[in-house]
Order: C-alpha cells, then structure tokens, then sequence
C-alpha cells in the first residue's frame, strides 16, 4: 500500500499517544511540537490529512492555532483535545470552522484510525491546490486551453525580438499581463517595466508625466523631472489604452519611435532613451484612424509585432482552474468558512458568458469569499444565474442534490423563514432540516 503523508501537531504536555500499527501503518508520519514546526513541514510537501493533539492549551494558544488553520483549508485536520477543552467558544469556533472531526482523549484508537481513514477519502476527493498554478514558464498566464497555449507561443516568439508590439483584447482580458510576460521574458527583464494607463492621465498632465519637464517649464515646476519614457531606460514601457492619447501627444510618440529620442517639456535638446514600447487598446485602432482619433502612422509604427488576448468566454475551460487559482491567491481575505466552490457554483461560473472578463471574474470571487455564509461559494454568492436545464451526462447525484437545495429554499421562503413549519411542509424533522441547511450553505 502506498504510503500516505500525516502531519502530527502536538501542543501543550499531551498524553502519551499510543501508535498501534492499526493507526499509524502504512502512514508516512512527521512530527511537529508547535505551529511553526508545523509550518515548516508544510512549507516543504504538502499533507492531505493533519491531526491535532491538545492538552493544556491556553486563549493566546489557541488564537495562534484558529489563525494558522485560516490559512491552511487545502488539509483535512483531526483534532484531539481534552473534553473540558471543547466548551471555549474559541474552540468550538475553530473545530466548526476547520476540522474535519474531532476526538476527546483519551483516544480509541480504532476510532481514531477509522476518522483517519475517512479523511484520507476525502481528501482524495478534493482537488490539491498544492500543485503550482503559474510559473515563470507558464508566464503567469492561467490555462490550459488552446487559446491560451496558443498565446504562450507567441508571447516567447514576441519577447525575443525589440520591435514594438500592439496588444489587442476587450476590457479585463489580461493585456497587460501579457506585456509583462513579453518583458519577463525579453533581453529587458532585469530593466525596469514601466505601466502607463493613457486613459487615466489627464490631457493636460500626460505631456509632462510621460516625457518629463524642466525647472521652471510651467507654474509649480521648481525642479526637473524626468518622464516615464526616460524612466523606462533599458527596459519597457507598456502604454495602456494607447488609443485615448490625445493626436498632438501621438505626433511626439510617434517621433520618439522614429528616432528614439524625447524633449521634456521647456526644452530644445534631445534626450536619447533606449526603451521598448509596448501598446495595448481594447479598441480596434483601425478604426479610430478612420474616425480620425488616431494617426494612421502611429498605427503602422507601434502594429509591428500584433499580438491578440483572447476574452474569457473563448476560453472556458479554463474557468474552473482559474476560479481556484484566484480563490487561492486572495484567502486572506475570505469567510473562514468557506473552503471552496460547490459543483453548482462551477457550473454558473462556465455557464456565464463574463463581459467583463477576468477583471470581473475576480470581483464576483472577492466578493463572494467576503459575504458566502455556507462552506463553499454557491452562484447566488457569485450573484449569477442558475445554470440551465439538466444537460446530458449530468451525475443522477448531482441532480439530486441540486432538487435537494431548491426544495429547501422554495420551503423556507414560503413558510417566511419559519424553520418548523419548512420542516413539516418538507416531511422531514426540524434537527434533520438544519443539517440540510449545514449541508448546503442555506441560512433561514
């Protein structure tokens, strides 16, 4: 049998724990005697399964533990404490909140091995975020679709050359993701990357902000500053919105991709910068020339190298992976309830066609890890709309259980949150109708 990873936690002067080979064979075992032990070892593998062993445990102890098991979600953890123990508010907090299941010693082993054993299943069943999401070769660009892929190839093509490069896609996309990812991986990438949304300077500062100014050039101008291009010596310079740049202000940048120099504002004398450009629109410029928004020589000068980032809804796919990967980076700040997404709320989530793309993606996340009161986010927390009728290949389960929830709500808001009353309509007892509401998130 293969062995299976298990973290050991003991805190406090516990009591002997008896290792019979029913327990702890075929187990790979490590050991901890406090939290940063522990933290250690977890920062080294990952551990499906953990189990706490507490004894004499004080408040400032047992505050550290509810603040180290926030953050720990992706491990299943037993935990064994003293019976008198399970009466502080704080543990019962943190047991209904973060274990799996607990034991009170002194410990029957068969118990203990059967809770284990249950554990392990568990675990086996939900997926391991352990496993790294984005890397330097992956460029931080989350997926696995072709269209991302696909991107991937082009990024590296792009980054080995040093002409400019127009980025397209709709708003929230991930464009400039995509020109980091070209300056990572650029002869650049030790220099510095400068990001400059034009759509977000004012037309009467953007002058000053990206080519700089000297001492006594305007009102309030007491000493020179260099601008953002010069900033962006030796490295890049990412315009965003390249096509909200106001045409007098496209005339400079397009004689600084010409020759490669700048004049601040209040001076005659050119400043040569070595820097890359990469543009960004969710425009198509082509027709802002033909509006006569922008300058058509512009255009040819920074559309050397095109590259596209496709919207969310060409990607699907990757939905699932990326509503985990953003539910991991921002845990911080979630319920500590909550340990993940239920089966319906992936299916709204692929279901929805995200105008907003990935920007509101992470939103609807955020904000649900925040406000869900259940343990995993449903699509009334991600506020969007159910899913569609029953597809073909849909589990018999999942239907189950997905008619199991609607009935419950349908009940409790036609007996005006009375919990008694949905129970009797329901034909089920009123501890029987609360574990129901437990199981799937439902508060009255």
């Amino acid at each position: 049998m293969t062995l299976r990873r298990l973290l050991s936690i003991k805190l406090g002067d516990t009591p002997h724990l008896i290792t019979p080979d029913n327990v702890f064979a075929h187990r790979d075992l490590t050991t901890a005697s406090s939290l940063n032990e522990a933290r250690k070892a977890m920062k080294a593998q990952f551990f499906p399964v953990g189990l706490l062993l507490i004894q004499d445990t004080q408040e400032k102890e047992l505050e550290a533990l509810h603040s180290f098991l926030d953050v720990q979600q992706a491990t299943q953890w037993v935990g064994v404490f003293p019976a008198e123990l399970i009466k502080n508010p704080l543990c019962r907090a943190m047991i209904a909140q973060h274990l799996f299941d607990f034991h009170t010693w002194p410990i029957d082993p068969l118990r203990l091995n059967h809770t284990l054993g249950h554990a392990y299943g568990y675990a086996d069943l939900v997926d391991q975020p352990h496993i790294t999401l984005s890397s330097p070769r992956d460029m931080d660009l989350v997926g696995n679709s072709a269209a991302i892929a696909h991107l991937r190839t082009h990024i590296r093509k792009v980054a080995q050359a040093s002409a400019p490069v127009l980025i397209w896609g709709e708003s929230g996309s991930g464009k400039e993701l995509t020109a980091l990812a070209i300056h990572q991986h650029s002869a650049r990438a030790k220099a510095p990357f400068i990001a400059v949304n034009c759509g977000a300077i004012p037309a009467s500062l953007i002058q000053s902000e990206l080519f700089g100014y000297e001492r006594g050039a305007f009102t309030g101008a007491a000493k020179e500053k260099k601008g953002l291009i010069e900033a962006a010596a030796q490295g890049t310079l990412f315009l965003d919105e390249v096509g909200d740049l106001p045409l007098e202000l496209q005339a400079n940048l397009l004689r600084f991709l010409q020759e490669g120099t700048i004049n601040r504002v209040g001076s005659s004398t050119p400043i040569r910068v070595d820097a890359r450009v990469i543009a960004a629109s969710h425009i198509h410029l082509q027709d802002a020339v033909k509006a006569g928004q922008f300058r058509e020589d512009l255009l040819y000068r920074l559309n050397v190298l095109p590259l596209n980032v496709p919207a969310l809804r060409e990607r699907k796919e990757d939905l699932p992976l990326l509503s985990k990967h953003f539910f991991k980076l921002f845990e911080h700040d979630k319920n500590p309830r909550i340990t993940g997404f239920s089966h319906r709320a992936l299916q709204a989530i692929k279901a929805y066609e995200w105008p907003g793309n990935v920007r509101e993606l992470i939103n609807r996340i955020r904000r649900a890890m925040v406000m869900a009161e259940g343990r995993l986010i449903t699509p009334e927390d991600l506020d969007l709309p159910m899913p569609g009728a029953l597809r073909n290949g849909e589990a018999l389960e999942e239907v189950r259980i997905r008619a199991e929830r609607d009935a419950i709500n349908v009940c409790l808001q036609g007996s005006g949150s009375n919990v008694t009353r949905a129970a009797r309509d329901l034909g089920v007892s009123r501890m029987t109708l609360y574990r129901l509401m437990e199981k799937h998130g439902i508060n009255a």
